[in-house]
């Protein structure tokens, strides 16, 4: 399965970016492989949108899964459209999340973390 960690920086060892629509990048995993691909956030700096612009981003990458931070209300619900699994409260390397998807340690988000614009600041 492709999974998207919001990172700030390019590869698996990059932090997780706590924040969905105005992450600095996006790392797509393919859990199976640990094959990955790296895309910058072009919606991070929009004015408005950003949220529903990033999913459009991951959904096109085929991810069927996200991890982050937190997610807004925006966002929750273009990646509930496209089908994608939200999973939050993530912290540490994009290495660590993947792993700890894999063990299963990650519980579906089924709401917004996070109000709107909460990014922003």
């Amino acid at each position: 399965m492709k999974i998207a960690i919001t990172s700030r920086g390019n590869d698996l060892d990059a932090e997780i970016d706590p924040r969905f629509g105005r992450c600095q990048y996006f790392v797509i995993v393919d859990t199976d492989t640990m094959e990955f691909e790296s895309i910058e956030n072009a919606s991070a700096m929009a004015m408005g949108g950003a949220g529903p612009q990033a999913a459009q981003a991951i959904s096109e990458k085929g991810a069927g899964a996200v991890i982050t931070g937190n997610v807004g209300p925006n966002a929750f619900q273009a990646l509930e459209a496209a089908g994608i699994k939200v999973m939050t409260g993530a912290s540490g390397t994009v290495t660590d999340m993947v792993q700890k998807f894999k063990d299963g340690g990650f519980a579906e988000t089924n709401a917004p973390s996070v109000s709107s614009h909460a990014g922003m600041r």
